[in-house]
């Protein structure tokens, strides 16, 4: 009788799928956030002042609820080995959040020791946890760690702070964590980290953007990511494919690495094409600008070939900080922005926070929204604090003195919103001029975000308010089909070739054009080479991305034809059916 003997393969390593954000790969060792909270302040409540201190508490409550709810429905699609060990653990944290010992204890400390939240978190959890020990069973007792960690949900809620590790990490490391805020992603030092991912957030989160915007590769919607991947392993991440390979072979790992060194080969072709002007086949002159999160991103755009920077986000002033930055250190920042482009224009957009982009110094001024996406953000803020808005105005006037720059006022819905930003502009050019300070002359263009649907079917009345609109796709896509961009349940369902949203880019366009107006788009299509033949097919003739994105989408344009691009664009237009709609757009760039 034979026998056989059968070769056993080496298992194959472990791999999980999430959504690509910004492409790349990055090789290196796993450093997995924790996320407990390095100190809580503590401090005495004034008696007025106690029920405002537990509202506080209540809504850090709530959103910690959410957060655990939104994990367990994603647990759901996990395999059933990891839902077993993982969905008992969100189950029991869910529970602790509702139990009445805790909520009831905290909000009783706040109102009988007249302390903040965070210290009545703290004490309380404390207690319990001590609690749990005295009695004296092993499992009790480790029922304590959790206990504390959802004490420090609670208190990463009510601090809003930041990830402050990164700067000990080493060179190339891959930060694995539940989720990253921008202001956690802009404490990230492209040198340290090589790339992230996250269990939570989507492709066209403000997360994502940074990421793209600093080059990171990452992958987020991974997961329960943290829970699987042990700190110090190493791992590939795909920033392209949306994977992450957990402890590769070494098959595996040369593979990634001859993929990671043709990248580079490509991007250094790609560098050649930096001083030549992004110009159709048939003559047609585009404008490539770049997208700025961070001034650290300026080397980015030089290299990129930037003609000007299209959109500056200021929201960097306000992150990671306790207190609202002066009229001082915006100007600061701002010259050296405008100085660096060294006479290429600057075009500055006012404050735009709200919904994740809430910044730590201005939580007192917004009371918590149950939908923050349509609550109080960007101008309406703005108009609302309107102090806010005369000390940002007053340093983009003055760095102004230094470079061209031009305004830009965010999620603009009416004409009324943006005469009052002029009348407030006006006052401020006054101020400056009886302090005798140095302002832009002339008074920059002032230009309008076009990020609703209300204010795209309007555009034409809007057009002859102000100077020149930016087209903000990622928010008009958000608001046009109804979708958290920043939720990878419906990240599938997000999609810039919707019909409808095709349209009010359409009318947007045209609208600036009867006006004679310039009409750019900087939202994340800008930076995708896929879209670019339709931008221009329907009269986009300036946009604005990631630095990054810049030779793609320059190598792109200089291979199409603005005439036949046109063509194409309108018969896009003429198509309701999404597919069809993807098919006309990809046969005619697999023709380039």
């Amino acid at each position: 009788m034979k026998t056989s003997t059968t070769t056993r393969r080496p298992a194959r390593p472990t791999s999980f799928e999430g959504i690509g954000v910004s492409g790349g790969i990055a090789i290196g060792p796993a450093y997995v956030l924790e996320g407990g909270i390095a100190q809580v302040p503590e401090f005495t409540v004034e008696a007025h002042a106690l029920e405002a201190e537990v509202d506080r508490f209540k809504a850090a409550l709530a959103k910690a609820r959410r957060q655990i709810r939104k994990l367990r429905r994603k647990a759901e699609a996990l395999p059933v080995s990891v839902l077993e060990e993982l969905g008992p653990l969100l189950d029991a944290h869910a529970a602790m959040l509702d139990s009445s010992r805790l909520a009831g204890g905290v909000e009783s400390a706040i109102r009988t020791r007249s302390v903040n939240a965070e210290a009545a978190v703290q004490a309380v959890v404390g207690e319990l946890v001590r609690g749990l020990e005295a009695v004296g069973d092993a499992y009790l007792a480790s029922r304590g760690q959790d206990i504390r960690e959802v004490g420090d949900r609670i208190l990463r809620h009510l601090t809003a702070t930041p990830y402050h590790a990164f700067a000990l990490l080493t060179p190339g490391t891959i930060v694995v964590a539940e989720e990253l805020s921008p202001a956690d992603t802009a404490l990230m030092d492209p040198a340290l980290v090589g790339g992230f991912a996250t269990a939570l957030g989507g492709a066209d989160s403000h997360t994502a953007i940074m990421a793209r915007s600093m080059g990171i590769p990452a992958v987020l919607g991974v997961p329960a990511v943290s829970a699987r991947v042990r700190p110090g392993v190493r791992l590939i991440v795909d920033g392209e494919a949306g994977r992450i390979i957990v402890d590769p072979d070494a098959d595996t790992l040369a593979e990634y690495r001859r993929k990671a060194e043709a990248r580079k080969r490509l991007e250094r072709q790609l560098a050649r094409l930096r001083a030549m002007p992004a110009t159709t086949t048939d003559g047609v002159r585009i404008a490539l600008q770049a997208n700025l999160e961070l001034p650290r991103d300026l080397e980015n755009a030089h290299q990129g070939g930037a003609e000007g920077i299209g959109l500056l986000r200021t929201e960097f002033l306000f992150m990671n900080r306790p207190d609202l930055p002066t009229e001082d250190e915006q100007y600061a920042a701002l010259r050296q922005v405008v100085e660096s482009m060294q006479g290429r224009p600057v075009t500055i957009r006012t404050l735009d926070v709200g919904g994740e982009k809430l910044a730590t110094a201005l939580g007192e001024r917004i009371a918590e929204s149950a939908n923050p996406a349509l609550g109080l953000r960007a101008i309406r803020l703005a108009l609302k604090e309107p102090k806010l808005l005369e000390t940002q105005l007053s340093a983009i006037l003055r760095a102004g003195a230094h470079g061209p720059v031009r305004i830009l006022l965010p999620m603009i819905s009416s004409i009324s919103q943006v005469r009052a930003v002029r009348a407030i502009l006006a006052r401020v050019v006054s101020r400056l001029k009886r302090r005798k300070a140095r302002i832009a002359r002339p008074i920059p263009p002032v230009g309008i975000m076009i990020e609703v649907p209300g204010a795209a079917l309007t555009a034409d009345a809007l057009a002859r308010e102000c100077d020149f609109m930016a087209l903000g796709t990622n928010d008009l896509t958000m608001y046009t089909l109804a979708i958290d961009r920043g939720d990878e349940q419906v990240a599938d369902l997000y999609n810039p070739l919707h019909p409808a949203l095709l349209r009010l880019i359409q009318f947007t366009v045209e609208a600036a054009l009867r006006n004679g107006i310039p009409v750019s788009v900087c939202g994340e299509i800008a930076g995708d080479p896929r879209y670019a033949p339709l931008l221009v097919g329907l009269g986009v003739r300036e946009l604005s991305m990631a630095a990054t994105a810049l030779p793609r989408v320059k190598q792109r344009i200089r291979r199409l034809a603005a005439g036949p691009a046109t063509q194409r664009a309108r018969a896009i237009m003429d198509q309701a059916d999404e597919t069809r709609i993807a098919t006309l757009l990809d046969d005619f760039n697999e023709g380039l």
